[in-house]
């Protein structure tokens, strides 16, 4: 799992200046957290509501619904991180392509997000990144040179 890549092996990174809208199929939703309190649970329902709307619920098997459930999960963790170190998030964005779900949480922190090492099960706290890193296909930092703060992304794939 990534912890520097910007982009998914799959991926080439932010389309071409120029570039118009989104690829067929592909689908993005954004969250401003700007002069808002209760931002996990914020994040939460925008993300629910994305899942609804991109027919990831109501779950049809177990499996799709455990799917949509990490989904939720990935996001509550990336968010409270932005929380615990990072000044709180700025957005969120999710891009659904019917395969994958990227989140996306910006801030404006300087530290490096990590799993803990070695992770220590039954401690309590430390274990968001542990998590994420388990969940997701991939995850990782982008960094835009000359600006404070990063994004944290995480990729899901969708269930079966």
């Amino acid at each position: 799992m990534s912890t520097t890549r910007p982009y998914s092996p799959g991926d080439r990174g932010p389309e071409p200046s120029g570039a118009s809208g989104a690829p067929a199929g592909r689908q993005v939703r954004t969250l401003s957290f700007d002069d808002q309190s209760g931002v996990v649970p914020l994040a939460r329902d925008f993300a629910r509501q994305a899942l609804y709307a991109w027919g990831w619920l109501p779950a049809d098997s177990a499996d799709q619904r455990a799917a949509a459930e990490d989904v939720l999960l990935v996001v509550s963790e990336l968010v409270t991180n932005a929380c615990l170190h990072a000044e709180g998030p700025d957005r969120m964005e999710l891009t659904c392509d019917n395969k994958v779900i990227r989140v996306e949480v910006s801030d404006r922190g300087t530290g490096q997000p990590a799993p803990r090492t070695p992770h220590r099960a039954g401690r309590p706290g430390g274990h968001g990144m542990f998590i994420v890193q388990r969940l997701c296909l991939d995850w990782g930092v982008v960094r835009t040179p000359g600006v404070s703060g990063k994004t944290v992304w995480a990729e899901l794939g969708a269930p079966a």
